[in-house]
């Protein structure tokens, strides 16, 4: 099964780089091959955890799918879990986790595993899913840098 693993340092703190993740109707904006996102549904747990259901479309050239997760915001450890719901997927689950480090800068890990339904599909998508991938971790500094300064 395919899979994605990254941690990256950027100048910013954790908690500002949990909200800016965790702002996840902003991704069209910004991030590689999101084409649109709708929120479906938002539930603030009594734990202090957000629960959400989000429509996701993802677009390449003639490539264009929506697929639906469950997000689960967790502040309390500053971490983002992602759940495959529904869609061109058999599998998709990711995490992100967020860890202050000296001088307000934070390590920002991304994980990721999928697997498609159709072979085919995987086999086309592939390839251009590990670039996208690839290019997360400066979408998301970028954005950062945009939205709290450099």
């Amino acid at each position: 099964m395919p899979s994605f693993s990254s941690t990256h340092r950027v100048n910013h703190n954790a908690e500002d780089m949990f909200r800016l993740v965790a702002d996840v109707e902003q991704y069209p904006q910004f991030v590689p091959l999101c084409k649109g996102l709708h929120v479906r549904g938002r539930k603030e747990m009594e734990d202090g955890r957000t629960v959400l259901v989000a429509d996701m479309t993802v677009a390449y050239k003639l490539f264009k799918e929506t697929f639906t997760s469950r997000v689960e915001l967790r502040p309390e450890d500053r971490s983002i879990l992602v759940e495959y719901l529904d869609g061109p997927f058999k599998h998709l689950e990711n995490k992100w986790t967020f860890e202050d480090k000296a001088e307000g800068c934070c390590d920002v890990g991304f994980f990721i595993t999928y697997e498609f339904k159709s072979r085919t599909l995987g086999s086309l998508m592939g390839v251009m899913f590990d670039k996208a991938f690839r290019k997360f971790s400066s979408a998301f500094e970028a954005r950062a840098d945009d939205v709290y300064g450099t």
